[in-house]
């Protein structure tokens, strides 16, 4: 390859002295009929055939020399201002294609160059660099898909085998039936919330926007998890105004109030608080949802949004670590703003704020 680069380089070398050289005999013969021309009509010369042959071969010496200079200054002028960052593209592309997403091709002087290069390396430096984000997400994502896999795998195995053992009691049977059925309950979640976050972030959900009264929604919604505040004797609380209109996707945000709901209620301890509360403030709709759980820390509070993370190992086993960042997109498309704050050992407030209508 190497080889066949330099032989296409001698190749062009010479094209170019042959067009050189052919442009600069005609620009010079043309020049040199005019002068002698005019100079044998103002002085009345005539010009015998030595002369002449002695001009030509002079002048075909010296276009000859004109054309290797011209050549020379042609091939320096493209080898520092074409070839070299060319050079340097292609071998930036070719450490990109072996999967070397760090390369960066450093700029190169205004001298070097005309701007058109300049800019071609910016987009490609900038190319890299995405190219390096979204590799580093798929590894991520990969090893957390897979991390997250293990768990309810692993219990459905145990618990697969221990159903396989003589002699077990009704009670056994049922445990360890429960046991399989949570864990492959536990895997189809994760499998529905990841396709829900693919096709949000590749907008392939497009939002069906409609009116309809915020707070209806809120209650339907907080009524689905009756059962789980009564077996936990948490205590519930809430303020929704009335009448209080949204313009937005009714089954997206039904996705955000199921996941926030969900989340206050698995950290909130028995005899604990869930407060739900829907306020206008301006052009705004406002929706708290508070609880009395275990909070976190400032460090964890950053990060809730990520995708897999968890900030409460102890209560993994009871989601995936998909919930917010599903959250946190779709309050994104529809325009709104969420925030949280939390206080180790007093609980967490999402705040979550939409447009109204």
């Amino acid at each position: 390859m190497k080889r066949e680069r330099q032989v296409q380089g001698i190749l062009r070398t010479v094209h170019h002295f042959l067009v050189i050289f052919l442009l600069v005999s005609f620009v010079t013969t043309c020049c040199m009929l005019l002068f002698l021309s005019a100079l044998s009509q103002a002085m009345g010369l005539v010009w015998t055939h030595e002369n002449v042959s002695a001009a030509a071969k002079l002048t075909f010496g010296n276009v000859v020399l004109l054309s290797l200079l011209f050549t020379v200054l042609d091939y320096l002028r493209r080898k520092w201002t074409v070839e070299r960052p060319i050079r340097l593209i292609t071998e930036a592309a070719e450490r990109i294609m072996q999967g070397d997403f760090t390369v960066r091709i450093p700029p190169v002087s205004r001298f070097d160059s005309d701007g058109r290069f300049r800019e071609i390396i910016e987009c490609f430096n900038k190319m890299a660099q995405e190219l390096g984000g979204v590799e580093t997400f798929r590894t991520d994502f990969i090893a957390n898909v897979s991390h997250e896999m293990k768990t309810p795998l692993a219990v459905i195995q145990n618990y697969g085998t221990l159903l396989q053992a003589p002699g077990l009691s009704e009670p056994q049977r049922m445990e360890y039936a429960k046991g399989v059925a949570n864990g492959a309950r536990r895997l189809a979640d994760m499998m529905t919330n990841i396709l829900k976050l693919n096709r949000l972030e590749n907008q392939q959900l497009y939002p069906q926007v409609t009116e309809y009264d915020l707070g209806e929604q809120l209650c339907e919604c907080l009524l689905q998890y009756e059962t789980v505040w009564e077996a936990s004797d948490i205590e519930i609380e809430t303020d929704i105004a009335e009448n209080i209109r949204v313009k937005a996707d009714a089954e997206l945000l039904s996705l955000v109030w199921n996941n926030l709901f969900s989340n206050a209620f698995k950290f909130t301890e028995s005899g604990g608080k869930v407060s739900v509360t829907l306020s206008a403030a301006g052009s705004q709709a406002v929706v708290q949802v508070r609880d009395t759980g275990c909070g976190m820390t400032p460090k964890v509070g950053a990060h809730i949004f990520e995708k897999f993370y968890q900030g409460d190992s102890s209560h993994s086993v009871q989601g995936n670590g998909l919930g917010l960042a599903l959250v946190k997109r779709v309050v994104d498309i529809i325009g709104g703003e969420i925030r949280v704050e939390s206080v180790v050992g007093q609980g967490s407030t999402f705040t979550v704020l939409i447009q109204r209508a």
